[in-house]
């Protein structure tokens, strides 16, 4: 039974990353930092499409790590808590003692590598 919750517990944590994951979700999560925007201004800061930026924020928001707040006739997203940029500092600072060794992994495809 501990084996079994231990994996459940690996699953849902890979589920977590698997938000993060994503270049398009990672460019939304990093616009977000500097607080709540609207479509059209995520559209903007990160040069993807609005039915990308939509689709990719629905995911973030089924997944609990943004949340929407209706403003007039807009909606603006934000992160839904603060430690999700805190996961995201954190990225940067363990990047810049490991950035070689993740760009250079031969497990990551060139495709993944070419996205930045």
């Amino acid at each position: 039974m501990l084996l079994a919750a231990q994996t459940t517990r690996v699953e849902i944590k890979a589920r977590l990353f698997r938000g993060f994951s994503d270049p398009s979700r990672l460019k939304i999560l990093e616009s977000l930092r500097d607080g709540a925007q609207t479509v059209g201004a995520i559209v903007e800061c990160t040069a993807l499409s609005q039915s990308n930026v939509s689709n990719h924020l629905s995911c973030l928001r089924d997944c609990g790590l943004v949340m929407a707040e209706q403003r007039g006739k807009f909606v603006e997203y934000r992160l839904s808590d603060p430690r999700v940029e805190e996961l995201l500092i954190l990225a940067e600072i363990l990047l810049a003692d490991v950035a070689h060794g993740v760009y250079e992994c031969t497990r990551y495809s060139t495709e993944e590598r070419a996205v930045e």
